[in-house]
């Protein structure tokens, strides 16, 4: 399993950490509102984890705006705060559990775990850009009715493309979205990925949906 925790405290933030790991769970950390909001819009997570005073913005707004781009990954508040009105306007803003600090890790652990096995909210499982067509559940892709092979790692590219679909993504997210956080994001691999999924999804149709910005990354659609 694998969360993110946007916590600004750096001592908080090391004892969960820590604590996740020891558990087995995987996490992705971040400290502000601006590199909590990218990474939640760049990462796939099972729970994310907010602290309500971040630098740069709330987390009552990261979570409305992680709302706002269609995540329905479960969220969690973390917050000093114990007024009514503050637990109310954190599940108003989208959040599905609320946590006042000081907290047992035990309690969080549990909490975290209980929103990892809700079943996840129903999301489209059909998606198309131009002529291109996917099913995310059968993993069936049509391109101008002509159905495409992709292997595993091919289809994982394709459905982060379609998922972030208009936007630039830098290497390192892609690579930390369809490897891991440990994968080296300097290594030509991505690009060898990404020539391979453009030779079967875009070399013979048209128009281009895989565009490389240079110094940049890259951007799927039209």
């Amino acid at each position: 399993m694998r969360i993110l925790v946007v916590e600004d405290d750096p001592a908080l933030l090391a004892i969960l950490e820590a604590g996740f790991r020891e558990n087995r769970i995987d996490v992705v950390t971040a400290r502000t509102f601006h590199e909590g909001r990218e990474k939640a819009a760049l990462g796939t997570y099972a729970v994310i984890i907010l602290d309500v005073g971040l630098p740069g913005g709330s987390g009552f707004d990261l979570c409305k705006r992680i709302r706002s781009n269609a995540i329905s990954t479960p969220v969690l508040m973390l917050t000093a705060r114990d007024a009514v009105d503050d637990r109310v306007y954190g599940l108003e803003s989208g959040a599905d559990d609320y946590l006042t600090k000081p907290f047992a890790f035990k309690e969080l652990l549990a909490r975290v775990q209980a929103l990892a096995r809700r079943p996840p909210q129903l999301a489209p499982e059909r998606r198309s850009v131009a002529d291109l067509e996917v099913d995310l559940r059968t993993r069936d892709v049509r391109r101008a009715g002509r159905t495409l092979q992709l292997t595993a790692k091919e289809f994982e590219l394709l459905e982060f493309f379609l998922r972030h679909e208009g936007v630039v993504v830098d290497r390192a997210a892609i690579t930390a979205a369809v490897w891991d956080d440990n994968h080296d994001p300097f290594t030509n691999v991505l690009e060898v990925l990404v020539r391979r999924l453009r030779r079967k999804i875009d070399d013979e149709f048209e128009p281009k949906l895989i565009h490389t910005l240079r110094g940049a990354g890259y951007r799927f659609g039209t």
